[in-house]
């Protein structure tokens, strides 16, 4: 190989993959920079002593914002990660997790134990 030529990077490794949100990263990273701007603007509503009201609105408008991006990612983590845990065999562990966190998110209790095979 000559001093000049690049080198090639090593294959990726088989045993891991990449997120599935990874191709909607650029969209995911604007709904977040969006959703700065509405915690700024309700830090503004507060320092000016703004309607109690109108400041529960932007906030509900902030929490509808967070669970779009959150389904978002949930759906292409079942679509791309849980799928190609599947296909690997390992989809036990990937669904265990998706329904705990899904569980947290609607405000219940993880479950004791994992299910059992």
């Amino acid at each position: 190989m000559s001093p000049t030529a690049t080198k090639r990077p090593a294959p990726p490794d088989p045993s891991h993959f990449r997120h599935s949100y990874a191709k909607d990263k650029t969209l995911l990273v604007r709904r977040l920079s969006r959703m700065e701007g509405q915690v700024r603007g309700i830090a503004r509503m507060i320092e000016r002593e703004e309607y109690c009201v109108d400041i529960l609105q932007q906030t509900a408008a902030l929490r509808a914002a967070v669970d779009s991006l959150s389904i978002l990612i949930l759906e292409d983590h079942v679509s791309g990660c849980v799928r190609t845990a599947a296909e690997r065999g390992n989809a036990d562990e990937y669904v265990d997790e998706v329904i705990d966190v899904v569980r947290r998110t609607l405000g219940r209790p993880v479950r004791a134990t994992a299910r059992s095979t």
